[in-house]
């Protein structure tokens, strides 16, 4: 049985991306269907809602790419919030970076954007602090949004509210193509049968999932496992952001404790002792006194990576199909800019030159040569 609507817009994964961008496109007067599998699946309800370019040490494009995204976001959750009526929970908290010793600090790739910290600082910064780091940076443009409990949440009804059609339990098994020109895509339902939706246009963003329906973009997952402690009110106010672990604090006292990186575990599910292990090591080294804080929640996902670690945004090898994918650990971070540039390039709006600049760097053609 087929479905035909020319008129439709699909979008192609319900995370966080086809989220945000389902929600742009609907209130630009588009007719929108989201298809997923399982959107609590998706990296934005498993990500812990740093907003950190300068604290994560980008560099290049790509941290242009996140200075213009953290621009954007305060407006942009500002029209999320009012189109649902939930607080996302967006804070400029500020981000604190620990090093063993000065010479560390000095070649980290963002070192010049953040303020230098001494050892005393630090220690008033993070109150319980190891001993064993002695310096920091201390970021205060970065900050956090709530995404997991709040903004994913938001941006669900925002997009009801918005006439926004889902379609949840859809495996999008193939992209039906004519030549080099998007027509639709093959789906099996939760019932197990299979339908064929036309449209003229769609959005790939399947996170890790995405090579399975377009094998010319090189994206493979890289598993994360997380945890959650309850720690008392205010007991940290800044993230801690330190190597490979970090503490995100949440105003009522849970902290996000991330994250694993596991490049070899491909999309195998489930929590390991190794990876929880070795989070509960991170805290132990950054903040001590937080070992006996309780538990509330473990949870694991899988990041979409590319060979570079940087997006896949624009046009696609098919006329129609736009791709808006390949975030890797910086999904949130980057989904207002990832919105404001496919919205316009799908709307046929003119671009500035700054961003098509950035939509120039992040095709998905970058990889060919590779």
């Amino acid at each position: 049985m087929a479905k035909t609507n020319n008129k439709r817009l699909l979008i192609l994964g319900g995370g966080l991306i086809g989220l945000s961008l389902a929600h742009s496109l609907a209130k630009k007067g588009h007719h929108v269907e989201v298809l997923s599998r399982r959107r609590n699946e998706a990296a934005g309800f498993v990500a812990a809602g740093m907003l950190a370019p300068h604290a994560e040490g980008l560099s290049g494009n790509l941290l242009k790419l996140g200075q213009a995204s953290l621009e954007q976001i305060p407006n942009w959750v500002k029209t999320i919030e009012s189109d649902s009526g939930i607080n996302c929970g967006l804070r400029k908290c500020g981000i604190v970076v620990p090093f063993l010793n000065i010479q560390d600090r000095k070649v980290y790739p963002t070192s010049h954007l953040g303020q230098n910290l001494t050892k005393n600082q630090l220690k008033e910064e993070i109150p319980g602090i190891s001993s064993h780091w002695k310096t920091g940076l201390l970021f205060e443009q970065d900050g956090q949004i709530d995404n997991r409990r709040r903004l994913m949440r938001a941006l669900e009804k925002a997009c009801v509210e918005l006439g926004v059609c889902f379609q949840e339990g859809i495996e999008v098994q193939e992209i039906i193509k004519k030549k080099d020109i998007f027509k639709g895509v093959l789906i099996q339902t939760a019932e197990g049968k299979n339908e064929k939706i036309f449209a003229n246009e769609a959005i790939l963003c399947c996170g890790a999932w995405s090579k399975s329906l377009l094998n010319p973009i090189p994206i493979f997952p890289v598993k994360g496992q997380m945890f959650s402690i309850q720690g008392p009110k205010d007991a940290l106010n800044r993230i801690i952001f330190g190597p490979g672990i970090y503490l995100v604090p949440r105003e009522d006292g849970l902290i996000i404790v991330g994250a694993t990186s596991e490049k070899d575990a491909g999309f195998s599910e489930g929590l390991t002792p190794n990876g929880q292990s070795e989070l509960q090591k991170g805290i132990n080294s950054l903040l001590p006194i937080a070992q006996s804080w309780p538990h509330m929640e473990r949870w694991w996902g899988f990041r979409p990576c590319t060979p570079d670690e940087a997006p896949i945004l624009g046009s696609s090898p098919l006329t129609g199909l736009w791709l808006a994918t390949g975030h890797h650990r910086n999904g949130v971070l980057l989904a207002a800019i990832t919105v404001q540039l496919l919205t316009k390039s799908i709307c046929q709006e003119s671009l500035s030159k700054t961003e098509k600049n950035l939509l120039m760097s992040f095709q998905w053609n970058r990889f060919k040569n590779n």
